[in-house]
């Protein structure tokens, strides 16, 4: 099952709005195939690790790391073909909350006489497929916001320098959250400062998400990268007075201009779930964090911290906004992992909550 896992984490980012899965046929001790889902739409996990076993799946044993799905969608049903194969054991991480799927994979098996198990490191792969869990539950995106901060909170010094606080193997980390999520976003004005890319670019290629512009005024300088390269989709969140003469510069560039009433996270989140964005990557500057943060829409934090000390009262932190009233209020968050990055400290955090909820619902 471990080495389903990693195949399931080895194509995370680009199976959306699919979750990725891993598959391995043993038989005797002896790995016959194994497989990973690459893309929607294409081949599942099962698929390839049964035509790579070929006649020798008969009495063979599959892992899995989620349930087989039994429903026609784009690809028929891997319940049945594992059927098909005559394979005699299933074991599966972890059962699929999609309400196509739902239980519906196992009883499949089960009713043909399949011997199944479920629950093998059930832990692990729910992490894998966090993101996929989330979107099939409130039809929303995973959230992930990432800060770089120095050791006292600062995100720049208070004349806005802020290149670079964190080292590059920190910033070559960045590019791996770029890579696993579908958009990334961020403020104007980070774009007005910095006019970044928001590309992914790791030495052996990745795929880049799409480009989530906040901008209330449509203040997106048109000489912006986000607008000119054509490396990737960009989208810019407007008010709702902006003008179809004032969009259509941006639209004739290849830049989506969506109006909304009110430009706040819920109404972001539920407008991009419809959109079948499964997750987010948060990247924006103060404002931005405060806002999601007093919204209740952070899943998981990536924090960087430098190895640094730049003081100053009117340096920026990480995180703006009004702020909770007290500390019963507070977002209490589980650090999950910490490790180090080049020089720099790595903190990943999420939310408190039930740990035997293996979905990963807050």
């Amino acid at each position: 099952m471990r080495q389903a896992l990693n195949l399931a984490k080895s194509v995370s980012g680009q199976t959306s709005p699919n979750p990725p899965v891993g598959a391995v046929v043993v038989k005797d001790g002896e790995i016959l195939g194994f497989g990973a889902h690459l893309k929607a739409g294409e081949a599942h996990a099962e698929v390839h690790a049964l035509q790579m076993a070929g006649d020798k799946a008969r009495g063979a044993t599959i892992y899995i790391t989620l349930e087989p799905c039994s429903h026609h969608g784009k690809t028929p049903p891997c319940a049945d073909l594992i059927i098909d194969k005559e394979i005699s054991r299933v074991v599966i991480a972890v059962m699929d909350p999609n309400e196509k799927v739902a239980g519906r994979g196992i009883k499949k098996l089960q009713s043909a006489g399949v011997n199944v198990e479920w629950g093998v490191l059930q832990k692990e792969a729910a992490a894998v497929n966090q993101a996929f869990f989330h979107y099939t539950r409130t039809k929303t995106p995973y959230v992930t916001m990432k800060s770089a901060v120095s050791l006292d909170g600062k995100t720049a010094t208070h004349m806005g320098d802020s290149k670079w606080i964190t080292s590059e193997a920190a910033r070559l980390d960045v590019h791996h959250y770029r890579h696993t999520h579908d958009a990334i976003l961020l403020g104007v004005n980070t774009v007005v400062a910095d006019n970044p890319s928001l590309t992914t670019r790791l030495p052996g290629g990745g795929e880049n998400p799409l480009r989530i512009i906040l901008d209330s005024d449509l203040r997106t300088p048109l000489d912006a990268n986000v607008v000119n390269d054509q490396k990737a989709d960009t989208w810019i969140f407007t008010g709702s007075a902006i003008t179809a003469e004032q969009a259509s510069p941006y639209e004739r560039a290849g830049v989506s201009v969506i109006p909304f009433d009110f430009l706040d996270p819920t109404a972001i989140l539920n407008y991009l779930g419809s959109q079948k964005v499964m997750s987010l990557f948060v990247e924006g500057g103060a404002t931005v964090n405060g806002s999601f943060l007093e919204s209740g829409k952070i899943n998981q934090l990536v924090q960087y911290m430098a190895p640094k000390l730049i003081g100053g009262k009117n340096a920026p932190a990480s995180i703006a906004g009004s702020g909770f009233m007290s500390m019963t209020e507070t977002l209490a968050m589980e650090i999950k992992h910490v490790e180090m990055i080049g020089e720099d400290l790595k903190i990943m955090a999420e939310p408190r909550k039930d740990d035997a909820d293996v979905y990963g619902n807050n």
